[in-house]
């Protein structure tokens, strides 16, 4: 489903760590704050905790917000630690995070 939603927006990767406690308007107000970017636009952030066994996806569908949240029965995301910004991934750099690869390093993965 989020690789569905993944290819008609573009997609976010907010790197550091985010407070999952934080719903629709507090995820929408780092979109804007923070990162300087529009959470009305047709795009879909996505958000990661501590843990990285878990992510939350904020995505504007023109008439309201719809929030994702993907939890990870075992292992964990690579998510880059480095400061909070907004990466855009493309749809293959989205494929390799969901399957738990480490964007870097999956070069030459088909």
């Amino acid at each position: 489903m989020l690789n569905d939603l993944a290819a008609d927006a573009q997609v976010y990767l907010v790197t550091g760590y985010t407070d999952l406690r934080r719903g629709i308007d507090g995820l929408a107000t780092i979109v804007q704050a923070q990162l300087r970017l529009d959470p009305f636009s047709k795009a879909l952030f996505l958000f990661c905790g501590r843990r990285c066994d878990r992510i939350k996806g904020l995505l504007w569908e023109g008439d309201g917000f719809l929030l994702l949240y993907k939890r990870l029965d075992n292992g964990r995301f690579q998510w880059p630690r480095s400061e909070t910004e907004a990466v855009m991934l493309t749809s293959q750099q989205i494929r390799w995070l969901l399957e738990g690869l480490e964007n870097r390093a999956a070069e030459g993965y088909p």
